[in-house]
């Protein structure tokens, strides 16, 4: 080997050596650039070694990809990542890996992440990056899940309190408008009771007052045949009276002997009566004789 090195230094010893030279001095200027946080000069230096002094070494195209990546330029960076995860040597294919998982979290595709972090582990379990982003990841997918798992009893939860609350205001609504149709139903009892009381009084004050007319009526009525009633007994009378005089200027005088049977009384008792008369009439008019003829005492008055 040492002889094969030697016999190409003597073949073309200048240009060999400058270009190993010039490939030692970019790779340095393109790591120092890397490490200074300035990534377009090591991705541009980096460029220079692949395309120009045709270095084609895997921990080239590995910090190539990382210059990619610090850059956003994701689609370049991910199909470098994805070559050199098929790469023989253990530790460049675990680190592409790794860097493919950082690219999907990155994205926050948390799954294809926690893959490509097993795989980087799977190709090189001494990558201990990998592996403490592996657990990370992981804990935090189940933190997610059981986050996920509680927001959605929570929601769940939530739906059933919302139900019932709406069950709730549906039911107080129902109660509301039960009672406010059993208000409005006492009312319009209340109020056709009223009105069936109106009319009641109504027809009732109508009778009472047709009763009245009535009455009154009948004792119009009653007046007016009273007086008709006492017209006609008066007209009445009068034709008595007139017929009366009338039979007494037609009729004969009644003679002594009817008056009699009239008085229900006999002669011969009539003949007493007169007798006593007589009598009575003759001591009445002798007693008035002896008083006129008796002297008046002058010392005792008149009477």
């Amino acid at each position: 080997m040492k002889y094969l090195i030697l016999i190409l230094l003597i073949v073309n010893p200048f240009t060999d050596l400058d270009k190993i030279a010039k490939v030692n001095k970019a790779k340095k200027e393109a790591k120092e650039a890397y490490l200074e946080g300035n990534y377009q000069l090591a991705h541009d230096t980096y460029q220079y070694l692949i395309d120009t002094l045709g270095v084609k070494e895997n921990e080239v195209l590995l910090d190539f990809a990382h210059t990619q990546y610090q850059l956003k330029d994701t689609t370049n960076a991910v199909n470098n990542y994805q070559q050199l995860a098929q790469s023989a040597d253990a530790h460049i294919a675990s680190v592409a890996e790794q860097q493919l998982g950082q690219v999907f979290f990155d994205k926050k595709q948390y799954e294809p992440a926690l893959e490509h972090y097993k795989n980087a582990l799977r190709k090189n379990p001494a990558n201990q990056d990998a592996r403490y982003n592996y657990e990370l990841l992981k804990k935090l997918i189940q933190q997610q899940k059981d986050q996920q798992k509680q927001d959605q009893q929570q929601n769940k939860d939530q739906q059933n309190q919302d139900k019932q609350d709406q069950n709730k205001d549906q039911q107080n609504k129902d109660d509301q408008n039960k009672d406010q149709q059993n208000k409005d139903q006492q009312n319009q009892e209340q109020k056709d009771k009223k009105d069936q009381q109106d009319q009641e009084q109504q027809q009732k004050d109508q009778e009472q007052k047709d009763q009245e007319q009535k009455d009154q009526e009948k004792e119009e009525g009653q007046k007016d045949n009273k007086k008709d009633e006492k017209k006609e007994e008066q007209e009445q009378q009068q034709k008595d009276g007139e017929e009366s005089e009338k039979d007494k200027k037609e009729q004969p005088a009644p003679s002594p002997s009817d008056k009699l049977k009239e008085m229900n009384i006999s002669e011969e008792k009539a003949k007493m009566i007169l007798e006593a008369m007589k009598n009575n009439e003759v001591q009445y008019i002798q007693q008035n004789k002896r008083k006129a003829t008796k002297k008046k005492d002058n010392g005792k008055p008149d009477w």
